[in-house]
């Protein structure tokens, strides 16, 4: 068991492959060349969205300043008939109040209840004219 084994040979040291910078940097520039057109593509891009963006609020700004002078105009007008329905909501209400009904009818078709009396008020100066035409 104690036999000589043999001997392993001499590990000899790996021999280093020799590297090539050339290939590396000219992969490098090449890849600094493409991020380059890359970027500038992008920008050339962001710079068209933006142009078309700007035409577009150029554009649509005037209407939509023409739209709300619409709708201060509107609200107005809707505000006016609000009140010009309000008081025609009360004037129907009173036309059907029971309480009401009497007096309107006596307005409307100037007859009286028997009950009252009339009183005609007559102008004093047209009194004073009409003596002083008598007088002899």
């Amino acid at each position: 068991m104690n036999a000589i084994q043999p001997s392993r040979p001499p590990l000899q040291p790996i021999q280093k492959r020799r590297v090539i910078s050339r290939p590396k940097r000219h992969l490098r520039e090449r890849s600094y060349k493409v991020m380059a057109l890359e970027s500038t593509a992008k920008i050339a891009v962001n710079l068209v969205i933006t142009a078309v963006a700007a035409s577009a609020l150029t554009q649509l700004l005037p209407y939509h300043w023409l739209q709300q002078e619409k709708l201060r105009e509107m609200s107005t007008e809707v505000k006016l008939m609000e009140g010009h329905v309000n008081g025609l909501q009360t004037e129907f209400s009173r036309n059907f109040d029971p309480q009401e009904a009497k007096i309107i009818r006596q307005r409307q078709g100037y007859r009286f209840d028997p009950s009252q009396r009339q009183i005609v008020l007559m102008n004093q100066d047209r009194q004073e004219d009409e003596q002083t035409d008598s007088l002899p």
